[in-house]
């Protein structure tokens, strides 16, 4: 993981795909991009915590995954108390080995800021 001042990069390897998670912190958020392959914009979903359940909107919809967006979205929505940006670029359906690999990832780059 290579780190600058709120922002971190991590390549994540599961079941032989290589996946890119970028992450960008703000004081009130945190705009998380995963890629594989090419460095690209994906779909995009934007979750807000403010109260006991987070607000989630999807900005960009997903051909698949959009469950994978949304869970991750509120998840990193609700550890930072904010706005969670969220898009991911993947060249096929992700297996469930492969979520839960991201998203623990993801959780521990967002917790460890």
């Amino acid at each position: 993981m290579t780190t600058n001042p709120g922002f971190f990069t991590k390549t994540v390897v599961v079941e032989n795909r290589h996946f890119l998670i970028k992450i960008l912190n703000f004081d009130n958020g945190s705009f998380v991009s995963i890629t594989e392959g090419s460095d690209k914009l994906g779909a995009m979903v934007v979750s807000l915590a403010s109260g006991p359940n987070p607000i989630t909107t999807t900005v960009i919809p997903a051909r698949t995954e959009s469950l994978f967006l949304k869970i991750t979205a509120e998840k990193i929505s609700t550890t930072v108390k904010g706005i969670a940006v969220v898009s991911a670029f993947v060249k096929k359906e992700l297996e469930a080995k492969t979520v839960k690999a991201l998203l623990t990832e993801i959780t521990e780059m967002v917790k460890n800021v």
